[in-house]
């Protein structure tokens, strides 16, 4: 599986971004898609998640509200809109995909090269 992601760059505190992640090669019949971010020198967290089959959703709680993950099966595709953003969300964004869902980085076995978000204050 290959995840190419895309849509990273500044903005201002309470502004938007649409972070979008394609898969490409093998994919599994039901397996999840997550986005995780890493600030320096800090470990990568997790962000949110998707069941690509049926759609479930998870957040973490420090983007509920905020943040809303989406998928397009027709073009193998995962989305992270984020509203509201802070200084605090900074971070290189990374997409990722996992058989099953977790929230553990060691859960997924792909990864995508990350895109990096910056929120000025």
């Amino acid at each position: 599986v290959q995840l190419q992601a895309s849509g990273g760059g500044l903005v201002q505190a309470g502004g938007s971004l649409r972070l979008s992640c394609a898969a490409s090669g093998r994919t599994f019949s039901s397996y999840v898609m997550g986005w995780f971010r890493q600030i320096p020198g800090k470990e990568r967290e997790f962000v949110a998640a998707i069941r690509w089959s049926g759609g479930a959703t998870y957040y973490a709680d420090f983007v509920k509200g905020r943040f809303t993950i989406s998928k397009d099966n027709a073009v193998k595709s995962v989305y992270l809109q984020m509203n509201s953003l802070k200084p605090e969300d900074t971070a290189v964004y990374y997409c990722a995909v996992a058989e099953y869902y977790s929230s553990s980085r060691s859960s997924y076995d792909y990864w995508g090269r990350g895109t990096q978000v910056t929120v000025s204050s």
